[in-house]
């Protein structure tokens, strides 16, 4: 077994509220509980040997794996085949069908022989609370209890179990035609035993799953060219979404680096307006508007958390409860994946100023009008107050997008969106007629255009450059027209998106930035961004580039893993590298494949 899987060599099951990794080797290497900010209780990725895993296949040599998805669903299927055999395992979690926060979450592991005859091997080694908490077992013959402060952990198996240490282990094998169960429970301490498992009751629930799953991806309105990668990355970012309050995680994990052996390994459990803000678009560009209504009320929520409020209107940030409270720490006892230290728990960019968020979240507002997703009065009331307090606000130097840890700059992209939000609030008001002080705004909005058009612009480069006075390129302005601030032919954008195409692509992947050119306050460099390469799509699609962004989006989808997921970016070698699967990638696919089936559609006809 690798100790250190590559990290796209992973699959993803969930419930909704927290999510599990799962090797191609039948290994969970990931999994917290109850939320997916919760303390880990399997984490091998960050340190094999204190993190802790659940195995589940068969051992030695002489066996190959292949990892495939049951299609349209969330139910990951392991093959390993060999010369005695062929063996599966089928794994999942129950999605709750009423969104409420649970305590009780439940990862189902079926093993099953299809030919011949396959010897499995059943390693539980849970390690609560990132592996600083120690366990009592308590083993019978078919079930094991787990008991730390922070939780209970009961594994109910239809096979037999033996004491490893305060771990346990099995042995089976089965014949074609045979299956087994293994049914892993986190609750509550002290927390009630679930009943014993039957092949039948599992194999029930399974074929539930699978009806909900499908169910769901029923009501997506996406016809367009790329239906298998569209609605993988659909039921990725369902997966990624805290039902309880709607609010999507950037990530399913934290301290994965961008840099083998570097530093940059973050936490990404939380939710950022960012990323939530620009994934109502891709939902309800394939049609999925009560996820798209959700996240927009639990924005709305924050905005009312900060009415009474001295400051900053929104944080960056939060909990997927809405918390605001994100300190960040480092884990000293855990080696990180491959060495990559140190592991961060938690989140100290929370604390950043970042004003671009105010764009994205009127965006959101905005873009979900359409459906009938908009604030009653007293929600109006909120975002009027909000670009009140913008209107004198916007003209500081901050953090950006990328979160750079080297001091605050006049950021250009943070500005356009600052005018983003402006001339959101402005057509809200005016298309609902709404009370707003509109000549505010407006004066404003036209500031912000002048200050970019004159300081957001490097003549020697013919480009919109990252900050005020640089001459270094920044990925996030792809955005630029996507928001409407520039035409998408407009000859300053084509110009910027030539010195984009000779600076920040590789081979038709992007790069955020050069952090040699623009220091960040880190040490290190990292891979392609593969958010900014489908950003990158959109943007050549938009200026009828469209030969260039065919081939650029189909050859990034040939970079996804072997079941259509993606990490945050790409390594020198094709290796995908950060948290994973992220997120704000699957969102601006989906964004991408939709601008550029439209556009080759309008070519056709």
């Amino acid at each position: 077994m690798d100790r250190y899987p590559p990290i796209a060599d992973h699959g993803l099951v969930g419930d909704l509220q927290t999510v599990a990794l799962i090797s191609e080797q039948g290994v969970v290497d990931w999994l917290a509980a109850p939320r997916f900010d919760s303390p880990s209780v399997f984490a091998a990725l960050l340190d094999h040997d204190r993190g802790g895993f659940f195995r589940l296949s068969p051992d030695g040599p002489g066996h190959t794996c292949k990892q495939l998805y049951y299609p349209d669903t969330a139910v990951l299927v392991t093959r390993f085949m060999s010369p005695d055999g062929v063996g599966e395992v089928l794994d999942w979690m129950v999605p709750s069908h009423i969104p409420v926060a649970t305590d009780r979450h439940t990862l189902m592991r079926a093993v099953r022989v299809v030919r011949g005859s396959v010897h499995f091997t059943l390693e539980c080694r849970p390690r609560f609370d990132y592996g600083r908490a120690p366990h009592e077992l308590e083993l019978q013959p078919d079930a094991a209890v787990f008991r730390a402060p922070e939780g209970t952990g009961h594994l109910r198996t239809s096979f037999p179990l033996e004491r490893e240490g305060r771990d346990v282990r099995g042995e089976l094998t089965l014949q074609a035609g045979e299956t087994a169960v293994a049914v892993f429970t986190l609750c509550a301490p002290g927390g009630a035993a679930p009943p014993p498992p039957t092949v039948e009751a599992v194999t029930a629930e399974l074929w539930s799953v699978v009806d909900f799953w499908q169910a769901w991806l029923r009501t997506s309105t996406y016809r367009g060219r790329w239906p298998g990668m569209v609605n993988r990355s659909a039921i990725t970012l369902k997966l990624l979404t805290y039902a309880p309050t709607g609010a999507p995680v950037a990530a399913a994990t934290m301290g994965l680096p961008e840099q083998i052996g570097g530093e940059r390994n973050w936490d990404y459990r939380y939710t950022w307006v960012r990323d939530g803000s620009l994934s109502v678009r891709a939902l309800l560009d394939l049609g999925f508007v009560e996820e798209a209504t959700a996240f927009t009320h639990w924005l709305g929520d924050r905005l009312r958390d900060r009415e009474h409020a001295v400051g900053e209107a929104l944080q960056i940030m939060y909990h997927v409860d809405g918390e605001p409270l994100l300190t960040e720490e480092v884990l000293g006892h855990l080696s990180g994946y491959r060495g990559s230290a140190p592991v961060r728990l938690g989140n100290a960019a929370a604390g950043q100023l970042q004003l671009d968020i105010y764009g994205e979240a009127l965006y959101a507002l905005s873009e979900g009008r359409e459906v009938g997703i908009q604030a009653g009065y007293r929600g109006w009331k909120l975002v009027a107050r909000t670009l009140d307090w913008l209107a004198d606000s916007w003209d500081r130097p901050d953090e950006g997008i990328w979160e750079t840890r080297g001091g605050r700059h006049d950021f250009t992209y943070s500005r356009v969106m600052c005018w983003a939000a402006f001339d959101r609030g402005l057509r809200l008001a005016a298309e609902f007629s709404r009370p707003a002080d509109t000549v505010r705004w407006t004066r404003a909005r036209d500031e912000i255009l002048e200050q970019v058009m004159e300081h957001g612009w490097s003549e020697p480069d013919r480009a919109y450059v990252q900050q005020y006075g640089s001459a270094v390129l920044d990925a996030s302005l792809l955005l630029m027209p996507r928001v409407g601030f520039l035409a998408p032919k407009d000859p300053s954008w084509l110009s910027t998106l030539d010195a984009m195409d000779r600076t920040l692509v590789s081979d038709s992947l992007v790069y955020r930035y050069d952090p040699a050119a623009s220091p960040d306050g880190l040490r290190g460099s990292e891979g392609t961004f593969s958010l900014c390469t489908f950003l990158y799509v959109d943007a050549l699609a938009r200026a009828g580039r469209l030969r260039l962004a065919r081939y650029t989006f189909e050859k990034m989808l040939t970079y996804a893993n072997h079941v259509g997921l993606f990490a945050e970016e790409i390594g020198p070698s094709g290796e995908q590298l950060g948290n994973f699967p992220q997120a704000f990638t699957h969102l601006s696919l989906i964004t991408a494949a939709r601008t550029l089936g439209e556009a080759l559609d309008r070519q056709r006809d």
